[in-house]
């Protein structure tokens, strides 16, 4: 007989939490329901998953397989040890939550290794079930009278920045699955209206409710999730709420003050560059940044510009620069 490490089969570590456990199952049952997918194999996967989800998701039985030790590896001949019988009793098994309400039997009941283990009364009764499936037994096949809801779909979504300033609307087009009436799947073109709303951040979700892949058996669409990403824009840099901007100034500027414009992703303000300005200063426009609650704001990162030297005139002129700011040791700080 094999041992199976049902922590492999639904793909989650051994310190995986119930909530973990779960939504790994579901996702691999939607995956390999007989009733969506028709590869060969995909039926004895599914089996496979309802094991593995049986003994991971009752504390007790997920207690004892724990016992057996980390150290079996899956397709290794197994046998249990002596005296297991007597240590473990999963009589009352039928009371704990779990996938319930689903016949497994009629999948062909589980694996030698699971019988071995758990025996007869390791299999969970029949009452309610979980979120976001609905068994009903009875049926001669392993879909029979099952309801399911659609698989959520994720996709990306690349706005400007302005976008996310101002809020807007944009239309997209994309391929979601759809089920056929002979089980098959084909991919069909869909095209939305998407409300993109004010101060969404990079990163950030935005969830249409039923627009994902139909639910099965009458079971409710999933939902389509859009990952924002913004698109690369070279006069800004975005760090969370909060907006960068290098600003180029003119050594006047830099020296003697001055009010020079700031660009932002939607529009640009006026700001006071303070006398004595050094390259590499950060001035802040609080609340300039990404808007939300609090907003974010936008720092001007100074850039000091040198005209050419490519006229005898310019070239005069930094000659007399240079006569005049003799004392002047730009290296000062380094020591040399």
């Amino acid at each position: 007989m094999e041992y199976k490490d049902y922590y492999k089969i639904l793909g989650v570590e051994r310190t995986a939490t119930k909530d973990e456990i779960k939504r790994a199952y579901r996702k691999l049952a939607r995956k390999y329901h007989p009733d969506v997918n028709k590869d060969p194999g995909a039926e004895d996967k599914f089996k496979e998953i309802q094991e593995a989800y049986e003994v991971l998701s009752d504390e007790e039985k997920r207690k004892a397989y724990d016992a057996l030790g980390a150290n079996w590896q899956a397709g290794q001949q197994f046998r249990p040890p002596p005296g297991w019988e007597q240590h473990f009793d999963f009589g009352q098994a039928g009371a704990h939550g779990g996938a319930q309400g689903f016949d497994f039997s009629d999948l062909g009941g589980f694996s030698d290794f699971f019988e071995t283990l758990f025996g007869g009364m390791g299999r969970r009764g029949g009452r309610g079930g979980f979120s976001g499936f609905e068994f009903h037994t009875g049926g001669a096949d392993a879909g029979a009278g099952m309801r399911m809801k659609g698989q959520d779909i994720h996709a990306r979504l690349t706005i400007d920045l302005a976008d996310a300033y101002t809020g807007a609307e944009r239309t997209i087009t994309l391929q979601v699955p759809e089920h056929q009436p002979d089980g098959t799947v084909q991919m069909k073109t869909r095209t939305l209206t998407v409300r993109i709303p004010k101060g969404v951040r990079e990163g950030q979700h935005i969830r249409l409710k039923g627009q994902g892949a139909p639910g099965i058996g009458g079971g409710p669409a999933g939902d389509l999730y859009l990952e924002v990403q913004f698109r690369p824009d070279k006069r800004f840099r975005v760090e969370g709420r909060d907006i960068y901007v290098d600003l180029p100034l003119a050594p006047w500027e830099a020296a003697l003050g001055a009010k020079v414009k700031v660009p932002l992703p939607a529009g640009a303000v006026e700001m006071r560059v303070p006398a004595g300005s050094q390259c590499g200063r950060k001035l802040r426009l609080k609340g300039k940044g990404l808007p939300g609650n609090p907003p974010g704001d936008l720092y001007a990162v100074l850039k000091v510009l040198l005209p050419p030297a490519n006229t005898e005139e310019a070239k005069k002129f930094y000659e007399d620069m240079k006569q005049r700011f003799a004392s002047f040791n730009p290296r000062a700080g380094l020591g040399v």
